[in-house]
């Protein structure tokens, strides 16, 4: 406006002395030439433009005010969000002490020291010229995000298996913070029954029937662009009763061997498993071996029985318990010992059935002398005194019998060290007595 008002000034002298140059003239223009540089250089104005100035919550930040010939004026700083006047010249007016002012080869320098959220904002740099001359800056204060635990699902979790469940992180900052949910160990979300991710973008991850293959940790993860992001992980735990499974239900071993039998196990909350033979606990002793590898609600469950013996066979339970159930599995161990003489021994039980056999279909035959008859009785007795044996063979199956002694699931021949009562010897001997008493031949048979 000063300026202006001098223009104005030199046209009008220009119209006083219209008609011709005189000295008078010029010396007039020449002065009035000068006023106006003069003027025009010592009036105050700002070189640059004051920055948009970003800095996170907690951190120093400055703005620059940049002012060229000021000569006697003076510069304020005002915070005009607050409506706050913070300097004038180089005095703080502010009563808030992380403000001040300092000055340096044109440059009016504000300090925020430990910006606060409240100090976003506009700031203007003033100059009390008339009329006054100002521009504004931005500070802009970001804040790293932050978890809210208050408003967010604890740490650790439980649910029933295939009940639903809805887990919630909340978090604040500046920017807004982003919230994404992973598995820690890599595997993928079920969400919205069928749809699988391995990230899911939300405040809250809703989790439908849930299995145990998703219990585990879950991380949910915060951030906003301004580091650090921040994470928490909630462990959610998927409850259940124990569920147990037996690879083997049959095991066979010769006697003065060791065998291992073996239960898998699944249960959360965490299982007590332990092994019973006899209805008494098995603990670990020069005879057993027990062995537990757990793995999550995952239990492998071994136990070793060394130096097989006759008291040593028949069934052992593998038992899970935990506050939701108990269940057991069985497994019958059994001796499948193989005769030396089993070969000796099958032959002679063939013939004496077929001996018999014969007997039967041709009953007049001249086999029925007095010294086959002899021979006949010897080879029943003989089949008589093996079925009876130790590991003795029962039945009419033979040929279900493997080359090794061990049993074949399914089939009607039992092969132990001691068969049970409803297996015993009574079909083949039983057959060779009948015949024996049908034809007369004399021959007493004691049935062991």
């Amino acid at each position: 406006m000063f300026i202006l008002t001098v223009i104005k000034l030199l046209l009008i002298a220009l119209n006083i002395f219209p008609s011709r140059f005189t000295n008078r003239r010029i010396m007039f223009l020449i002065y009035m030439t000068n006023l106006v540089t003069h003027v025009m250089m010592d009036e105050p104005r700002f070189a640059q433009p004051i920055p948009n100035v970003t800095v996170a919550v907690g951190r120093d930040a400055n703005l620059p005010c940049v002012v060229e010939h000021l000569g006697g004026y003076k510069v304020a700083w005002i915070h005009i969000d607050r409506q706050m006047i913070l300097t004038i010249h180089r005095h703080v007016i502010s009563r808030i002490p992380r403000y001040s002012i300092t000055y340096t080869d044109n440059t009016w320098l504000l300090h925020v020291n430990q910006a606060h959220q409240d100090d976003r904002g506009y700031y203007m740099c003033q100059v009390n010229t008339n009329p006054m001359i100002s521009q504004v800056g931005y500070l802009q204060v970001v804040v790293p995000p932050n978890i809210l635990d208050i408003e967010s699902t604890p740490s650790s979790v439980a649910v029933r298996e295939n009940q639903n469940i809805n887990m919630t992180c909340r978090a604040d900052g500046f920017p807004a913070p982003k919230i994404i949910w992973r598995r820690e160990d890599g595997e993928e979300i079920t969400v919205e029954k069928k749809k699988k991710v391995l990230v899911y973008d939300a405040d809250v991850l809703p989790l439908t029937k849930v299995s145990r293959n998703e219990m585990g940790a879950y991380l949910c993860i915060a951030t906003n662009g301004v580091p650090p992001s921040v994470s928490k992980r909630i462990i959610l735990d998927v409850e259940f009763s124990p569920m147990i499974w037996v690879p083997n239900q049959l095991v066979g071993a010769p006697s003065g061997t060791d065998v291992t039998i073996d239960c898998h196990t699944e249960a959360h909350p965490k299982a007590i498993i332990y092994w019973v033979y006899n209805s008494v606990m098995v603990l670990p002793s020069k005879k057993y071996k027990t062995d537990y590898t757990e793995n999550s609600y995952r239990a492998h469950m071994k136990l070793t029985i060394r130096n097989l013996q006759y008291g040593d066979f028949g069934n052992y339970r593998c038992i899970s318990k935990n506050s939701l159930g108990e269940t057991e599995g069985s497994i019958r161990v059994y001796d499948n010992i193989i005769p030396s003489s089993r070969n000796d021994t099958t032959k002679s039980l063939q013939t004496d059935v077929g001996y018999a056999m014969k007997n039967d279909l041709y009953p007049g035959s001249a086999s029925s002398s007095s010294s086959g008859g002899s021979s006949s009785a010897a080879s029943s007795s003989t089949s008589m005194q093996t079925s009876a044996l130790p590991g003795g063979v029962a039945g009419n199956s033979l040929s279900s019998m493997g080359s090794k002694g061990s049993l074949a699931i399914g089939k009607s021949t039992f092969y132990t060290e001691r068969p049970p009562n409803e297996y015993a010897s009574s079909s083949v001997a039983g057959l060779l007595l009948h015949r024996a008493l049908l034809f007369g031949s004399g021959i007493y048979l004691i049935l062991l």
